[in-house]
């Protein structure tokens, strides 16, 4: 099986007010800059969130990483002032959280049952 490297970005009307809206929904600073308006975050071993500054395309991402312990991620994001915009819990006990950025985009955290 090959290896596989996941970029998901997230386009944004205006990076330098999404920047630090992002660093506290993730929890620090960008790993790296890739030009100057485009913040890149490592959040798995090959998996990384990217946010550009894409006017034209801003508002419509859809994003969801699995966590380990959704409870714990939650209390962490909402310490750092952000709220969830919706909570979920699916029938088979499977819960999303789902966050809004500035544009609209939605970037959801999800945990299993017992995990």
């Amino acid at each position: 099986m090959r290896s596989v490297e996941l970029f998901a970005g997230i386009p944004v009307t205006d990076y330098e007010r999404s920047l630090p809206w992002y660093e506290r929904l993730l929890g620090s600073p960008p790993d790296f800059l890739a030009t100057e308006t485009e913040a890149v975050w490592q959040v798995a071993g090959q998996g990384w969130v990217y946010v550009v500054q894409r006017p034209e395309r801003a508002g419509q991402a859809l994003l969801t990483m699995l966590v380990p312990d959704l409870d714990r991620r939650v209390a962490e994001i909402a310490g750092r002032g952000i709220e969830p915009a919706v909570s979920e819990t699916y029938d088979n006990g499977t819960r999303k959280v789902t966050y809004r950025d500035p544009d609209g985009n939605e970037v959801g955290f999800g945990g299993v049952p017992g995990g």
